[in-house]
């Protein structure tokens, strides 16, 4: 068996829907996938309180990043006019696809860019998932039976004194 070629295998492009027209995000280079990567890591890494790559997020500071993950989809949605907060969903959108895949890309865009959409809560992941929604308490663990004590209170085999 041999490799099929790799542009065959893969779906290379993000079609992102806005406006009524659906723009076609390219693959990024390697070097815009790369990059993606370390800032991502790095905001990571701060997030969770840890010690950031300032090089990597200075790095980012330095680019157009959302230009270099939208690619030539970019310059086509500033020429249509497209808000700040669609291009920007859109730019994001690209960073998960590039980071992740292409069904997290999909899970971000359809949440609005909302965390609590994207990861529903407990309740929520409970109802759809067809669990009970309640659960029975747990009877007792012990199967043998509680001695009656006697006269003064104390079981058949207590000491006495």
């Amino acid at each position: 068996m041999a490799f099929q070629a790799l542009g065959e295998l893969l779906d290379e492009t993000l079609s992102l829907p806005v406006n009524g027209k659906t723009y076609a995000v390219p693959p990024p280079s390697a070097a815009t996938g790369l990059r993606v990567q370390a800032i991502m890591q790095a905001a990571a890494v701060a997030a969770d309180g840890g010690n950031v790559n300032n090089e990597a997020l200075a790095d980012a500071a330095e680019r157009d990043m959302y230009r270099d993950v939208l690619g030539t989809a970019h310059a086509e949605m500033v020429a249509d006019g497209v808000s700040w907060p669609m291009l920007k969903h859109c730019a994001v959108t690209a960073m998960v696809w590039i980071v992740q895949d292409k069904d997290r890309a999909e899970l971000y865009w359809n949440s609005g860019g909302d965390p609590n959409r994207v990861a529903p809560n407990r309740a929520a992941r409970r109802a759809s998932s067809g669990m009970a929604t309640s659960t029975r308490s747990r009877g007792s663990t012990s199967s043998t039976t509680r001695r009656q004590g006697n006269r003064d209170g104390r079981g058949s085999n207590a000491r006495r004194t």
